[in-house]
């Protein structure tokens, strides 16, 4: 059985519309409470790590007490660079990511919609699903699992990232890079490196540029 939450508001910051929920689930005794998505269920600032965390532990209590999984559906950052762990994608306080047992994180890459999987006390999957949206007919529409493909090689995302910065900004200082990219210095320095052994890029005093091309001549 599938029931469905009708209020016409749930704001999970008001204690009100807490007991309201918290007394439904004991009533009804789900085994899966879905919330979805967050950004529809509180007035709260998703930047502020003390309303996000207040909000969070209340959820926890809940799953605890009345012995359901909850799930709650929250989006990533329409700016996050390619190269950003799925984790430190999610928008607001990173107490969303240090929340769940398990994270499952969906995002299009490259035409491909791919599904990494996190779990706090179980080993993940080295590589992510790659899934497909099938529509058979209008009722049917579902997300299957694709057959074997290469998976995207994390290296070439962060590598494709820094050309395509170093392009849009021309040559630009190694700290604006990384703030740009939003990645470590040490992959950056990484990255840097095989750009450099590959002939893509140069350092030209204290920036980075897109190397130039060589050109090959007739000898004489």
């Amino acid at each position: 059985p599938i029931d469905v939450i009708t209020a016409p508001s749930l704001r999970l910051d008001l204690d009100r519309d807490q007991h309201r929920l918290a007394e439904t689930v004991r009533r009804h005794r789900p085994r899966l409470l879905l919330l979805d998505p967050f950004v529809r269920l509180h007035r709260i600032d998703e930047n502020h790590a003390g309303d996000v965390s207040a909000i969070l532990a209340y959820l926890r209590a809940l799953q605890r007490e009345h012995d359901v999984a909850i799930v709650v559906a929250h989006h990533a950052k329409k700016n996050a660079a390619p190269s950003t762990a799925p984790g430190q994608g999610l928008r607001g306080s990173g107490d969303f990511h240090a929340w769940g047992d398990s994270n499952l994180y969906l995002r299009r890459l490259r035409g491909q919609l791919l599904l990494t999987v996190e779990h706090r006390a179980a080993p993940a999957s080295d590589d992510p699903l790659h899934l497909s949206l099938v529509s058979d007919d209008a009722d049917a529409a579902h997300l299957e699992v694709s057959g074997s493909q290469r998976s995207p090689d994390p290296h070439e995302d962060l590598d494709s990232a820094v050309l395509q910065t170093i392009t849009d900004a021309g040559p630009i200082p190694r700290d604006a890079l990384r703030a740009a990219l939003r990645v470590r210095n040490e992959r950056l320095g990484n990255a840097l490196r095989r750009l450099v052994a590959a002939g893509r890029v140069h350092q030209l005093g204290d920036c980075w540029t897109l190397a130039s091309p060589v050109r090959s001549h007739d000898t004489l």
